[in-house]
């Protein structure tokens, strides 16, 4: 089974940068489908970018499109967020998830991920 510790996050400004990370761990990493969510208080929880098995394809909400960036590393087994100009309404606990079916779709609703980090809380002021 998949394993997914996340770190990266922190208190910040509006405008700043802070890079995520998900250090997965399983046999069945390098062929999992990757993806972020979100959850503000309050809010359901939002989908952020996915990205594919090989890191060819991604896909990305467009309330950060060309701002953040999914990526992935194989060979240390993690995935990164890239987040770029933050906004307070970045604000919000990130999650990790994985796909271990049906990867070769980019999916955005959170059921069709099977495997879930802890979390880790991104807090952008302004």
């Amino acid at each position: 089974q998949e394993q997914l510790v996340e770190s990266g996050g922190g208190l910040v400004q509006a405008g700043d940068s802070l890079r995520l990370s998900c250090a997965a761990s399983g046999r069945t990493y390098t062929n999992s489908a990757m993806g972020w969510f979100r959850q503000a208080p309050g809010k359901a929880r939002e989908f952020v970018a996915a990205i594919g098995w090989s890191g060819g394809s991604t896909y990305y909400a467009d309330s950060v499109k060309g701002r953040f960036t999914i990526s992935r590393d194989n060979a240390k087994n993690t995935v990164y967020l890239q987040m770029n100009s933050l906004k307070p309404e970045d604000t919000a606990v990130y999650y990790c998830a994985a796909r271990t079916f049906n990867t070769r779709v980019l999916v955005t609703a959170w059921n069709q991920y099977n495997y879930w980090g802890q979390g880790t809380q991104v807090t952008v002021s302004s």
